[in-house]
Parts: structure tokens; C-alpha cells; sequence
């Protein structure tokens, strides 16, 4: 069964430019990560399904109302 693995909340270091909301997806090692990015705040997440780690993407971008998912 695929489970979240780790979680990593960070705050942006106040660099005066606004960062535009997105989410991406990236694999590496065999692992997937999902970083949702914020105003200012982003929240990555490490999954070892991919399905799961697009599920999770989806759900993030139905949420912040965005229309697309950043595959890198």
C-alpha cells in the first residue's frame, strides 16, 4: 500500500517578488514529490506511486483553482 512518506512545510524567505501559486510533480530515484506552491508558503510531499502522487497533485489544483499541474 503507497503511503505518504514525508512532509516539508517551508516558508519563503521574504524576497519582495510575488511567487505565483502552482503545483509540480517530479520523479526521482523512483519516488515521486508533489510541492504545492503558495503566496507564501509551500508544502512538498514524497509518495512511491505515481497514481498517488497525481491524485494528490489533482486534488491540490481543483483546490487552489489552477488549471494546470507542472510536470518536471
Amino acid at each position: 500500500m503507497a503511503h505518504l512518506q514525508r512532509e516539508n512545510d517551508e516558508e519563503f524567505e521574504c524576497s519582495g517578488t510575488d511567487v505565483e501559486p502552482r503545483i509540480e510533480v517530479v520523479e526521482a530515484c523512483g519516488e515521486w514529490f508533489v510541492r504545492v506552491v503558495g503566496d507564501d508558503q509551500q508544502d512538498s510531499r514524497q509518495f512511491e506511486l505515481e497514481s498517488i502522487a497525481l491524485a494528490y497533485a489533482e486534488g491540490q489544483r481543483r483546490r487552489l483553482k489552477l488549471a494546470t499541474i507542472v510536470r518536471l
